[in-house]
């Protein structure tokens, strides 16, 4: 059994803060070159070629019940579906504005746990699910009239990763994150191969198949490299601590995003948009910290 090891858990937490914005500044630049169902085959298949060794290398088993398989192959198509829509917004949005829209998921994830596996939800959390969703919405708004309805993207991209994590929550406890992740890209490659493939001569930013220069092949290979070392990470830390202590940390994704988007590609949220952040983070921190109190025990009474 692994002992609690807080100071490393948000040690580790901090880091993929940094790593899971880095990927996606390198795929919005790999976006303007690539096709962007190539681009989350290439991730995909990176994270197979990764993590398969690392799992048989430590005796892990890559079998599955087929009820397990089952959840795993629903949790990858949703893997995919959350990768290749943050990829797409990436390609319309700035980085900060996409990354603080899909912040949206913890109070999705909120509301699913209410309604989906009946977990008591208060007046308090409910309200602060709205006030969020009102600062989402502000984020949106000066996007949505730039560019449209892509705008609405991250939203997508936060009801995919909700539902990837609900479906998570009912399979970790059968099988180490790991291996889960590993065969997710063993499915995930060749489901998006065919996608690829299927596609060919469409029209748009997802379709069809380029050969990257020797520039190119370094961005694929990096960007498969950041979202496996960034999933890694996570898994990593919510090892050493609870996912109580570690969560309001991932909110440092935001700001970290933002500077990132201002120093790579000149981009920085507008006023309506940076207050927009600012209560969608305020209104997250605050659900997190009312779990946490809600979570601890009740002292006795002698």
């Amino acid at each position: 059994m692994t002992v609690d090891r807080p100071l490393l858990g948000n040690l580790l937490m901090m880091a993929f803060c940094v790593v899971a914005p880095m990927g996606d500044a390198l795929a919005k630049l790999a976006g303007a070159a690539v096709p962007l169902l190539m681009l989350a085959t290439v991730r995909f298949g990176i994270q197979a070629v990764i993590l398969l060794p690392l799992i048989l290398a430590t005796g892990g088993r890559l079998s599955m019940s087929p009820r397990l398989l089952r959840m795993t192959l629903l949790r990858t198509v949703l893997h995919i579906a959350g990768i290749t829509g943050m990829y797409t917004s990436l390609y319309y949005l700035p980085l900060a504005d996409a990354v603080a829209i899909a912040f949206v998921m913890p109070f999705i994830m909120l509301l699913l746990g209410h309604f989906v596996l009946g977990e008591e939800v208060g007046s308090r959390r409910l309200a602060a699910c709205t006030v969020g969703f009102i600062g989402t919405l502000m984020v949106v708004q000066p996007s949505f009239a730039e560019v449209g309805l892509p705008a609405l993207l991250p939203l997508f991209v936060a009801v995919s990763f909700s539902f990837y994590m609900l479906v998570s929550r009912q399979i970790a406890k059968d099988r180490d994150p790991m291996v889960l992740q590993t065969v997710s890209g063993l499915m995930g490659t060749p489901i998006l191969a065919l996608m690829t493939l299927a596609t060919l001569g469409l029209e748009g930013p997802l379709f069809g198949v380029v050969v990257p220069d020797a520039a190119g092949m370094v961005l694929l290979l990096a960007i498969g490299i950041l979202g496996t070392i960034g999933h890694l990470l996570m898994t990593w830390s919510l090892r050493f601590a609870p996912s109580a202590t570690v969560a309001p940390i991932q909110y440092l994704e935001i700001p970290v995003a933002t500077l990132i988007g201002w120093l790579v590609f000149a981009d920085l949220p507008n006023g309506v948009a940076a207050l927009g952040i600012a209560i969608t983070m305020a209104a997250g921190l605050y659900i997190l910290v009312r779990e946490r109190r809600l979570a601890q025990p009740i002292p006795s009474q002698a």
